[in-house]
């Protein structure tokens, strides 16, 4: 393949290499697949890859001008929200 026929195609990235890129850990990066707060990912075969520019566009979500930046689109952490809401408590009745 010729560097001219490479430029419409996607770079991917393995997890450890897309870990690297964003400075997380492999594990931080695992869990953000978990609960869906990371970057878009694709399975291919039984492998975790990431698309270079899906890396890139989940990380400008974080862009602030100032700590106090309003307009900005929060990064969730990678933890289960969907655990502590309330749809999913145990009530009295079912204990």
């Amino acid at each position: 393949m010729s560097s001219s026929d490479e430029e419409g195609v996607d770079r991917l990235l393995l997890a450890p290499e897309a870990a690297k890129i964003l400075r997380l850990t492999v594990s931080t990066l695992a869990k953000h697949r978990v609960y869906g707060t990371g970057p878009l990912y694709r399975k291919n075969g039984g492998r975790v890859v990431y698309a270079l520019s899906d890396i890139q566009a989940w990380s400008r979500r974080g862009l602030r001008r100032s700590t106090s930046d309003r307009d900005a689109a929060p990064l969730s952490p990678a933890k289960a929200h969907a655990a502590i809401a309330p749809a999913y408590r145990e009530t009295p009745d079912e204990r």
